[in-house]
């Protein structure tokens, strides 16, 4: 006999179910391994055929990279960037529950390359730093401008000279960028724009 505390134990569990997901990551150190991700409001993981054309360009600049992921997600760019030889990736999440299972999935990686930051974006890259990235992943919720802000704050003092940044957004969105940043490849898939751009 099923009983309605059985009902709300299966309900509990479907909502499990459809609240979790995977990443896959493609290639390198930890190619084909699967890691959990929670399915929260406005994450958006980066599909396998973009991050597949995405690591491709960045190929010839992956090994030794210090990146960062400014709105990090589930960490699918981050993860993939440290599995295919970067030096140390920093994940910047605002989501308290993503920020923990970003760490969660650090464990499981059993590496000391990633730095896991519960906290808005904008308010990380107000702060005075010395420390210079050469590969930033800019990859926001969409249709919130967060983009041209994110930019802007990045050219003040976070990147390396010759730094890459790859941003993406809505298709049918424009955002202002930095004048010096200089477009080297472009896709459009659907709705999604992805553009790879170089700091000169």
């Amino acid at each position: 006999m099923i009983t309605v505390s059985d009902m709300n134990q299966g309900r509990k569990q479907q909502n499990k179910k459809a609240s979790s997901g995977n990443i896959r990551i493609i290639a390198g150190k930890y190619r084909g391994r699967k890691l959990p991700v929670l399915m929260a409001d406005g994450l958006r993981p980066t599909t396998d055929r973009v991050k597949e054309t995405l690591f491709n360009w960045l190929m010839p600049y992956i090994h030794g990279a210090n990146c960062l992921d400014c709105f990090a997600g589930a960490g699918s760019l981050g993860f993939e960037a440290l599995s295919r030889g970067a030096a140390k990736v920093t994940l910047i999440e605002l989501n308290k529950a993503a920020a923990k299972q970003l760490l969660a999935n650090k464990q499981l990686l059993k590496s000391d390359n990633i730095v896991v930051n519960n906290g808005n974006a904008l308010n990380f890259l107000k702060a005075p730093t010395l420390n210079k990235f050469n590969l930033v992943f800019i990859d926001p919720p969409f249709r919130q401008n967060l983009i041209s802000q994110t930019c802007e704050l990045l050219e003040n003092s976070w990147l390396a000279e010759q730094a890459l940044i790859y941003v993406e957004m809505e298709a049918e969105g424009e955002q202002l960028l930095p004048s010096n940043w200089l477009l080297l490849k472009e896709k459009i898939a659907g709705q999604v724009a992805y553009r790879l751009y170089q700091r000169t």
